[in-house]
């Protein structure tokens, strides 16, 4: 098996671990910013995983083990729940919250923000990048909006 299948397992259980902090830390806060967080990371894992598969099926993977190994790359999401749940304090409630929420978002920012600027800078069509930046405008007013619900 190809070693770049390994690779993406690794970055795919730090990831999960990473979504894992941020929902606990999120229904700690309330249950709906908990379900925005769940809803917005749902949406961003199904193609996520969709592309981690194929990246373990290119590597060598069967299709079993491939599946197989993404439920084992989920477990860092419980892992990472149950390490949010268990650094809350109940005498200093929010102090846990103050550090996972900045730390995942500004995580999940840098990754998005790595993946989509390079692209746009490399766009040779105006109209693609103006669409590109359209969207991803729209998702955010999508967020913002469903968060002063």
């Amino acid at each position: 098996l190809q070693i770049s299948g390994y690779l993406n397992l690794l970055a795919n259980t730090i990831d999960n671990f990473t979504h894992g902090l941020a929902v606990a830390a999120s229904f700690l806060v309330s249950r709906k910013v908990g379900f925005l967080t769940t809803m917005a990371i749902l949406l961003h894992e199904i193609p996520h995983e969709v592309g981690d598969f194929a990246i373990l099926l290119r590597a060598g993977f069967d299709r079993w083990s491939a599946a197989k190994m993404q439920l084992y790359t989920a477990l860092g999401g419980i892992l990472g729940a149950c390490f949010a749940i268990c650094a809350q304090s109940p005498k200093r409630a929010g102090e846990t919250v103050a550090w996972i929420l900045p730390f995942t978002s500004g995580g999940f920012l840098y990754i998005a923000l790595l993946n989509v600027v390079p692209d746009l800078l490399e766009e040779k069509n105006p109209w693609n990048s103006l669409q590109q930046i359209l969207l991803l405008c729209t998702g955010i007013t999508v967020m913002v909006l469903l968060s002063l619900t």
